[in-house]
């Protein structure tokens, strides 16, 4: 091989592969040569060497300037930093091609000798200035370490326009309030440079108006990969309106506008003098603004102050919209998101999540700064502390919200009649409780808000059409209905309708339940929801008991009537309401006590008579209330912590817990239901324990099923089998069963409580707060549909 094919072969190699000891694995042809030489220079290690000042600065740039919106977000902090009151931003191709902002603050502070000589020299005095703006480390912000402790701007490296100057073309034009003109310089690596060529570099003389204008042209324009990496412009453009828009909620007495180049239209514009609330609204729109409360958080314990708007309970999305600042600083923290996320799980319903803005302000000295290159988080100290503490805060004013909700009304038509309803309660869903029954509810005892029961009338903008027959649905209750045709025999009018319990309100802080077995145990509750059927109950219009002794009652929902096993529904419902109201229960107080041994005796008696003879004597019943009255003196303390079941250690029963104002749990079953706490409670472990315990007290509080009283033939024909009104408004008793005249009084009233109780308390209640699960559906039976009823009656 000649010399020249030698050399045409040459290979050039950047480096050397080594074997483990270090030693060279090749050999290098050198050119020029015949055969392989080592090339000692090639196979030397590679030596330590200082990078050039270039290729530090765009790594650098790189670092601090990942995309348009980073750009921007130093450029509005410099803004805002500079006292402005107005900024105007305008993009072209998501900030790619153009990024510009215009501020009215102060201007780049320039000696005010300057302008007291004469222009020469005024030239000479912003070129000392101008030359430092995009230079590294270069600031007004801050001169010695020591500073970052007690920082109260947004910059402080000097880092921003030197960043930019490296991967864009920037452009400024700046005025102080003391010039006579504007000064506009381009910048490129840091430096000053002509616009044009063969024109000076030095800044000119131009026309402007007080502030600044920054123009940053072709962004990564020697980056070509970082360039590439950029998916869509529009993509950039949504990333840049999100971070205008959310300074633009946080910089009160700052106006925003945002608009692309070349449209005439904004798509962003906030003016100065609009109030927090207001920025959210034309932000995030009235759904948003009209659910939001005003949050507070202070302690000077962990030196910090915090404030802001976050949504209530009625507001939920899939996605979380959270707006945070820390020493009005745009900055992300995964904790206080995911502990506010958690916060409000017990609130919302599964997959919903909330929208938070908050402004946390934390003494300086507590706050570091300068963990992150592009600021986009800090490290303060005792932060678990303080999320907890907000955390708390935002519970307590999600709670205080569900306590009381006020509805705005309207009267639609002249002599509409105003139907009190009872304040819902903290739950939001049975009507409110005095102490007993809800420690810790702060709604007013008997305070009570009235809606408008109407027929709404259509909107005045919209045009009138007239409803199909099948479709019209009778919804006002004042209407007269079918029963009250029918004679009356025995009404509830000379039965008192009170309770008579005396209620007495407890001052008593609602107990926030953090365990996770209740957790558990009402997620399990979320999961197993059947949307169809809650909706039915949600929307339900109660129509009347069908048949007491199978517990049946109708309901209607739109233009169908449904059939529906009351008892089944009422047991998942006081299970629900055990889980959510747990330790939070009222109590029903006897005086005097009962005696255990007493009420077990009678639950046995109740047992033995449903069991054969030879079943029955097969037990030591007195060995089992022995044992049932030790387990429940032992367990007294968690069972009046969490049930407000109050039990002496003398084995004396002195309350049993209260779930529903309004409504007194069938006593009757109270011996039975004692007897069962002793085998079918899983005292042992704590979830299986409260799921069976809360299971035999809905179980307990399901109303009891009564003969009905009868009318003897011959005295015309059977009041309804449902209690409802009579022509004088009344509730009346049922169809058949027991002869009314010979009917024992306290049963009748008792029936009355039941009647009573399932139209105006129970069946109301689950429109607020029941969850209907799966097991639901085989109780909930659809009889009649009005559509199907018209198409029947057409073919007769």
């Amino acid at each position: 091989m000649s010399d020249s094919e030698i050399a045409g072969h040459h290979v050039a190699q950047r480096g050397v592969k080594r074997k483990v000891d270090g030693s060279p694995a090749l050999e290098t042809l050198s050119a020029g040569t015949a055969g392989p030489t080592l090339d000692s220079d090639v196979n030397a290690p590679r030596r330590i060497q200082a990078l050039s000042q270039d290729v530090v600065n765009k790594i650098a740039a790189g670092e601090i300037i990942v995309a348009p919106a980073h750009a921007l977000k130093e450029l509005l902090e410099n803004a805002v930093d500079a006292g402005a009151t107005q900024l105007e931003i305008v993009v072209k191709d998501g900030g790619l091609k153009l990024l510009q902002i215009t501020d009215n603050g102060c201007g780049i502070h320039v000696s005010l000798s300057l302008y007291i000589v004469l222009t020469p020299i005024a030239h000479y005095y912003l070129k000392e200035d101008l030359p430092l703006l995009c230079e590294r480390f270069t600031t007004s912000k801050l001169k010695k370490f020591e500073d970052l402790t007690e920082i109260g701007t947004y910059g402080f490296r000097g880092e921003a326009l030197a960043s930019i100057s490296h991967i864009a073309h920037l452009a400024v034009t700046t005025r102080t309030h003391d010039s006579s003109c504007a000064w506009k310089s381009h910048y490129s690596d840091g430096k000053l440079v002509a616009p044009k060529p063969n024109q000076s570099a030095d800044p000119k003389a131009t026309a402007g108006r007080q502030g600044t204008q920054i123009t940053v042209e072709d962004l990564f324009y020697n980056v070509p990969t970082r360039r590439r990496a950029f998916r869509s412009t529009s993509e950039e453009y949504t990333k840049i309106l999100d971070l205008v828009s959310r300074y633009s909620i946080h910089c009160d007495g700052v106006s925003f506008s945002c608009k692309k180049h070349g449209e005439s239209g904004m798509a962003l514009s906030v003016p100065a003098n609009a109030s927090t609330m207001d920025r959210i609204r034309q932000i995030h729109g009235s759904a948003v603004s009209n659910e939001l409360l005003e949050f507070t958080c202070t302690s000077e314990r962990w030196g910090f102050t915090s404030k802001g708007w976050i949504s209530n309970a009625n507001y939920s999305v899939k996605k979380t919209s959270f707006i945070l600042f820390i020493n009005h600083r745009s900055v992300e923290s995964a904790n206080i998101k995911k502990a506010l996320e958690q916060t409000y799980a017990t609130f919302l319903p599964k997959g919903g999540h909330p929208f938070i803005y908050l402004a946390l302000d934390i003494e300086p000295h507590r706050l570091d700064v300068n963990v992150h290159p592009t600021k986009r988080e800090v490290h303060f100290l005792h932060e678990d502390e303080i999320i907890e503490s907000i955390c708390d805060e935002a519970r307590t004013a999600l709670g205080n919200v569900d306590t009381s909700r006020t509805f705005m009304t309207q009267t639609l038509l002249p002599n509409a009649r105003l139907i009190p309803t009872t304040s819902i309660g903290k739950s939001g869903g049975t009507p409110a409780t005095p102490a007993h029954k809800s420690v810790g509810n702060s709604a007013t005892p008997g305070s009570t808000s009235y809606n408008v029961r109407n027929s709404a009338t259509a909107s005045s903008s919209k045009k009138f059409s007239r409803p199909y027959d099948n479709d019209l649905v009778r919804t006002d209750a004042r209407e007269r209905k079918i029963t009250s045709m029918l004679t009356p025999r025995l009404s509830v009018n000379s039965i008192s309708m009170r309770d008579d319990m005396e209620y007495e309100i407890v001052d008593k802080e609602a107990t926030i339940c953090r365990l996770k077995s209740i957790k558990e145990l009402r997620a399990e509750v979320r999961d197993l929801m059947h949307i169809g059927a809650t909706d039915i109950f949600a929307g339900h219009t109660f129509v009347g008991i069908v048949d007491p002794r199978r517990r049946i009652v109708a309901i209607q929902f739109g233009v169908k009537l449904y059939l529906v096993d009351h008892g089944m529904v009422c047991n998942e419902y006081f299970y629900q309401l055990g889980l959510t109201d747990f330790g939070n229960f009222g109590t029903i107080k006897f005086d005097p006590p009962l005696d255990l041994t007493e009420l077990l005796n009678i639950g046995v008696e109740q047992e033995r008579s449903l069991l054969d003879l030879e079943e029955a004597e097969a037990n030591d019943w007195d060995e089992i209330v022995e044992m049932v009255k030790a387990r429940l003196v032992e367990r007294r303390d968690m069972l009046a912590e969490c049930f407000s079941m109050l039990i002496s250690e003398e084995g004396k029963l002195e309350g049993i817990p209260l779930l529903m104002n309004g409504y007194m749990p069938p006593l009757v079953k109270l011996p039975n239901f004692l007897l069962r706490l002793g085998p079918f409670v899983v005292w042992d472990e704590e979830k299986p324990c409260f799921h069976s315990f809360i299971r035999e007290l809905a179980s307990f509080y399901v109303p009891e099923c009564l003969p009905l009283a009868s009318v003897p033939r011959n005295q015309g024909p059977p009041p309804p089998a449902k209690g409802d009104t009579d022509a004088d408004g009344d509730l009346t008793m049922g169809s058949t069963g027991v002869d009314a005249a010979d009917e024992n009084p306290e049963q009748s009233k008792r029936r009355a409580h039941v009647y009573r109780a399932l139209e105006h308390i129970m069946f109301p209640a689950l429109k607020v707060r029941f969850v209907a699960t799966k097991a639901m559906l085989k109780g909930v039976v659809e009889v009649a549909d009005l559509k199907g009823l018209y198409r029947v009656f057409e073919r007769c």
